[in-house]
């Protein structure tokens, strides 16, 4: 799959933006990977410093080389700026260009603007990916202009944000991108993975047969939120968390299912969803289960499905008639794709359907086309 193009048409002119990347995880270093792949020209933003926990060293090892999604063709080395502060040097694999980006190891936001003051980093937008940030008031430093302090003029976080008062654009890059408001919208979620293959399956669905209720099971793969093996987990409350990864079946929480209701008000209250943990490294599968108005059949579900990721939706939903297994889908850059042989329809109104997604690559990609939609926009 490709990953979807974004709308803004006038790229080549508008100046590219300094980005901040706080936060080196599954999903900053995937998505690090392809704003670089996508370049500076068609993204309009550029990452400058990246901040996190982990040393420089482990953050160059693992931009390199990762387990699920092989090793990066380009050359990623550790370095000392003029002043002896850490840097991540790449080198392009075919032109040889070189690419200096800073490091630090800050704890909180209000740290790191005060961290990037002091070494005089131009910034104008900030890509939260820690997970550990996400309310307004958390973020608030990344505004902050006293003392030339917090620089940012747009934050994009790579999960939803809490705030009831004020929220962040809930941002569906595909589904609802077009909602994104630049003169009001300065803190964005590119919402989670999860959501991401769900949305443009709900509004297949939705707008062509009318949605009454529904649920959904994510099959999915684990994540570092949970243990290795037994013991405490200081990152979740959930306490099936604290089991091991390796040998169990966990069923949890997902929050995709009920955060449709943003993108599509008229579904509030009528999807939830739950979540089963597997013992997989990557590519996860969404079971939808939907009653519709209309009464319909499987085949033409499907021929909305395979029109759709034909048409407007293309790069973002893909539709598969081969018996493919979830390992084929690793890497693919599609927010979803449904599994045509496993789409049934019961009783006329029950439609039930597979997606397939590669829950970080796929996720990775959409939140640098938010950042992208949003870096084109001021």
């Amino acid at each position: 799959g490709k990953c979807a193009k974004f709308s803004t048409v006038y790229i080549h002119w508008i100046m590219v933006k300094h980005a901040i990347l706080n936060g080196f995880g599954r999903i900053g270093r995937l998505a690090m990977r392809d704003a670089y792949e996508k370049t500076e020209a068609h993204t309009g933003f550029s990452v400058v410093h990246v901040n996190d926990l982990a040393s420089v060293e482990s953050a160059a090892y693992l931009l390199k080389y990762d387990s699920v999604h092989g090793t990066w063709s380009h050359a990623v080395e550790v370095g000392r700026d003029e002043h002896g502060n850490p840097t991540m040097v790449i080198t392009h694999a075919v032109t040889g260009a070189v690419t200096v980006v800073g490091y630090s190891q800050e704890r909180s936001p209000g740290a790191l603007v005060t961290h990037l003051h002091g070494l005089d980093v131009a910034y104008d937008m900030v890509l939260e990916g820690t997970g550990v940030h996400l309310t307004r008031e958390k973020l608030a430093p990344y505004f902050l202009d006293a003392e030339g302090q917090g620089k940012a003029k747009k934050v994009v976080v790579t999960a939803p944000v809490k705030d009831a008062e004020r929220p962040a654009a809930n941002i569906v890059y595909g589904v609802n991108h077009d909602t994104y408001d630049p003169a009001k919208d300065d803190v964005i979620t590119a919402a989670s993975c999860t959501t991401n293959c769900l949305a443009p399956v709900v509004k297949v669905i939705h707008e062509q047969l009318k949605i009454k209720h529904g649920c959904i099971t994510t099959v999915h793969d684990v994540t570092n939120t949970q243990s290795i093996l037994d013991c405490p987990n200081h990152k979740k409350s959930d306490l099936r968390r604290a089991r091991s990864a390796l040998v169990n079946l966990a069923p949890t929480s997902t929050g995709s299912a009920t955060a449709i209701a943003l993108i599509f008000p008229e579904l509030k209250g009528k999807l939830n969803g739950l979540a089963v943990r597997v013992p997989l490294t990557n590519a996860s599968i969404t079971d939808c289960v939907f009653e519709v108005e209309r009464a319909t059949t499987a085949e033409e579900v499907n021929a909305m499905f395979k029109e759709a990721s034909e048409g407007g939706l293309k790069g973002i939903l893909g539709y598969e008639t081969l018996p493919l297994v979830s390992t084929d889908y690793i890497n693919d850059r599609r927010s979803g794709i449904v599994d045509a042989l496993s789409t049934q329809v019961i009783d006329g109104t029950m439609v039930k359907a597979y997606v397939w997604y590669d829950n970080e690559m796929g996720y990775s990609c959409r939140f640098v086309d938010v950042c992208g939609m949003v870096a084109t926009s001021f």
